[in-house]
């Protein structure tokens, strides 16, 4: 008997637009109270972008202007300044 593989859902970065594996990208969501975090679990509600987690779209290539338009809000300074560091800082392996 053959055996299943298991379905692999793919997402697209929006800042370099590279296809891959959303377990490999750092999801940011736009809550319905409009601030904007960081979501590890993939599951929050409301809208979402992907991001690379490594290279030039986690750190400076992250562009203000993309993920405001994107996510369909505005980014405050503070909270933009905090996802400039929750994203450019390393994170934990994912098992």
């Amino acid at each position: 008997m053959a055996t299943r593989t298991r379905h692999d859902p793919q997402r697209s970065c929006v800042i370099c637009g590279r296809k891959t594996s959303k377990r490999e990208l750092t999801r940011l969501c736009a809550n319905p109270d409009g601030s904007v975090t960081v979501d590890p679990t993939g599951k929050s509600p409301g809208r979402g972008a992907y991001v690379c987690s490594e290279g030039q779209c986690a750190g400076k290539g992250l562009n203000r202007g993309r993920l405001e338009h994107v996510l369909r809000t505005k980014l405050d300074e503070d909270n933009w300044e905090r996802i400039l560091s929750e994203v450019s800082a390393p994170t934990d392996l994912k098992c």
